[in-house]
């Protein structure tokens, strides 16, 4: 087990090539190889469009834990559009 201090792993930015809106990744851990399991913490401020639940009025936050495989954790898709969120309600 290795215990991390807050503020001691910087928050990056969620890039535009697979966000829209303001998103913030807070990494939680990284689990050493041989493990392959990595978490963080996904910020959603209002308006940031994903299939998450952020809304124009209201932030979400959810824990995304992955294992990673060949060297990948995630299989981007394509942006959703304003049209298709405001489908989907």
């Amino acid at each position: 087990m290795e215990i991390k201090r807050v503020g001691s792993q910087p928050s990056g930015k969620g890039p535009s090539e697979w966000f829209t809106g303001t998103v913030r990744i807070d990494p939680l851990f990284q689990a050493p190889d041989p493990a392959l399991v990595q978490g963080a913490s996904v910020t959603f401020e209002p308006g940031a469009k994903h299939w998450h639940g952020a809304t124009p009025t209201t932030g979400m936050t959810h824990i995304a834990i992955q294992e990673r495989k060949d060297g990948k954790v995630v299989d981007w898709m394509e942006q959703v559009s304003d049209q298709q969120y405001r489908a989907g309600k």
